[in-house]
């Protein structure tokens, strides 16, 4: 399938990790595909592609959202960030060393979307409780850690002597 196709294409303009895009792609194609494929970025990942797994995680206008249900045109002129482009923000180094701490990642296939999450939820609001964390990372699933290190993740960035 050609994304090149003037007749089922569209111009499609978004901003991704801080950086202004401008491509022409077909409306009904995927964000996760454009992510992956067009740009090279491999933070989300292709898991489950109904939305229920969390590893294509992105931030939409700074919800995290599954970038595999997302199409083109519902991300015209948003913003979108990836694991990528959070990287270098205090809240995600937060979120990333506390991961790393707990030993809450094993083969790191679903920790970006988690980081996402996470990432996504303090920002919003800095002084989160544990059950709100809980509830932000309910549409991620981790199939290695048996996840009590990500509950010590939890307990730990909802601690009032983490926030930043």
């Amino acid at each position: 399938m050609s994304t090149q196709n003037t007749a089922a294409s569209m111009q499609l303009n978004f901003t991704l990790n801080g950086q202004l895009l401008n491509m022409r792609v077909g409306p009904a194609r995927r964000l996760l595909d454009i992510l992956r494929l067009d740009q090279g970025l491999t933070g989300p990942k292709e898991g489950c592609s109904i939305g229920r797994c969390g590893a294509c995680t992105v931030q939409l206008d700074g919800a995290a959202v599954p970038a595999c249900l997302l199409l083109a045109y519902q991300v015209q002129g948003k913003e979108v960030s990836t694991v990528e482009g959070l990287s270098s923000q205090p809240v995600f180094q937060r979120v990333a060393d506390s991961l790393i701490e707990h030993g809450a990642l094993q083969c790191g296939y679903c920790i970006p979307g988690i980081a996402t999450s996470l990432t996504a939820a303090l920002t919003q609001k800095p002084h989160a409780s544990a059950a709100e964390l809980e509830q932000a990372m309910c549409g991620n699933l981790c199939r290695c850690t048996g996840y009590s290190g990500l509950q010590q993740v939890i307990n730990d960035l909802a601690s009032p002597d983490q926030h930043i």
